[in-house]
């Protein structure tokens, strides 16, 4: 027998929650998007219109509180994360929640243990790399033993540069370029290497353009060397300022060979010769990129609630996340390296 269709909150109405309400109003089986909660009145407005959502509210306690309510999608600021998917675990709902859980590690810890009380729920954080197809494939063939042992992922999250500087005031609260842009490339060089415990980071950067950011200690393009235990190692690079587009590449060596994922910022197949010279058209963000990746997140997280399949992935994935995310935030800081 089917499981029942999940009726799914979501909370927050900004550009990625209202991504996350259109896949689940229109492209994620099993699911039905009842509900729609932001202190945005023309957001609300918009899911009502757009989506025909008939159940709106300002506060998320009102959405809670609504029994037909079984999930709840949180897509609110960073800083509101961790209260909010309490108060949904607490209240009886299962809960999707985007990166990072909390930029404080005992506060991530603190929601563990909710989750551990409250275990007839699904609780995820979105670490939506780990469902591109690309990435998958990728994993499995590291997994097989394609590329041997793995020992070193290089990973990049590259933004095209935006003139106004909208991430500027989001600084202060984001927790910096590290938790706020490669907490990405952290989690995949766990995953793809086995979920090997880290044991020292070292994290350096400039501002290049955007030069607000530093009032709030942040810079628009970082370095970061995080060391695991067993001699693994990972390198990445987060940049604001690309003047061509979008760019998420991986690369990971192994003991009998190497993979690569995502170079050349190709937004098709295709390949044009003018007068300008010879190349491709680039990815203009992140959602162009991982447009797949982002229906397959919704997708799991359903199937996980309906009962159809096991969690891809754990609250402790968003911890672990956050303390070496900390932890870099904190070698740039000092510019000395941090032991965890």
């Amino acid at each position: 027998m089917n499981a029942p269709i999940l009726n799914v909150g979501v909370a927050g109405l900004g550009r990625l929650g209202k991504r996350h309400a259109e896949q689940l109003a229109r492209n994620t089986p099993g699911a039905r998007l009842l509900s729609a909660c932001s202190p945005v009145e023309a957001d609300l407005e918009w899911a009502r219109t757009a989506l025909g959502v008939t159940r709106c509210d300002a506060d998320l306690h009102a959405m809670l509180s609504d029994p037909d309510v079984h999930a709840v999608v949180l897509a609110t600021p960073t800083t509101l994360h961790a209260d909010q998917t309490i108060a949904c675990l607490q209240a009886g709902k299962h809960v999707f929640v985007e990166k990072p859980l909390s930029l404080d590690l005992r506060t991530c810890e603190a929601v563990e243990a909710v989750a551990k009380q409250c275990s007839s729920q699904v609780a995820m954080v979105g670490f939506v790399r780990r469902f591109d197809p690309s990435y998958a494939e990728a994993k499995a063939a590291i997994d097989s033993g394609t590329v041997g042992r793995p020992f070193l992922v290089r990973s990049q999250t590259c933004d095209q540069n935006d003139e106004s500087g909208f991430f500027v005031p989001f600084a202060k609260t984001s927790g910096g370029i590290f938790l706020d842009n490669s907490v990405h490339d952290i989690d995949l060089a766990r995953w793809l290497m086995g979920s090997p415990k880290a044991t020292r980071v070292f994290a350096s950067g400039t501002v290049a353009i955007h030069h607000d950011l530093a009032q709030y200690g942040d810079v628009d393009n970082g370095l970061a060397i995080i060391e695991f235990e067993g001699g693994q190692r990972a390198s990445l690079f987060a940049s604001r300022t690309m003047p061509h587009g979008h760019e998420t590449t991986t690369e990971v060596m192994g003991t009998e060979g190497t993979l690569q994922v995502g170079f050349g910022a190709h937004l098709s197949r295709v390949e044009y010769r003018d007068a300008g010279g010879v190349g491709h058209r680039a990815l203009p963000d992140f959602f162009a990129r991982f447009e797949t990746a982002f229906r397959l997140e919704m997708t799991a997280f359903v199937a996980a609630c309906r009962g159809e399949q096991a969690l891809p992935l754990s609250l402790r994935d968003a911890t672990e996340a956050t303390r070496i995310g900390q932890a870099l935030r904190e070698s740039l800081a000092s510019g000395l390296p941090v032991n965890l």
